[in-house]
């Protein structure tokens, strides 16, 4: 996670207020869920499962999706939104 610039606390916010892009019921040995977060100006990626036996939350992976993979996950207008924030094309210099 470290080296791909994203912090714990990035993470947890994606967990806490992310929204549930796909969903994996058959994920063994829990079911897991692809989650969307955006931290200011970038989307996360959260791979998370639950355990309903203990409570607990189980993170997969998390990554910075990159807009040319994320296929219908966005529309072009929230990616040409985002590539047109100082940030983004700060970042992608």
């Amino acid at each position: 996670m470290f080296e791909r610039r994203i912090t714990v606390e990035d993470v947890l916010e994606t967990v806490r207020a992310g929204e549930t892009i796909e969903e994996y019921p058959s994920d063994m040995p829990l079911p897991s869920r692809l989650l969307l977060g955006w931290i200011g100006s970038r989307p996360l990626h959260v791979v998370a499962a639950h355990d309903p036996q203990t409570g607990n939350r189980i993170i997969i992976t998390a990554y910075e999706p990159e807009f040319g993979s994320m296929g219908a996950r966005f529309s072009k207008e929230e990616v040409d939104e985002v590539r047109n924030l100082p940030e983004w094309r700060d970042a992608t210099r």
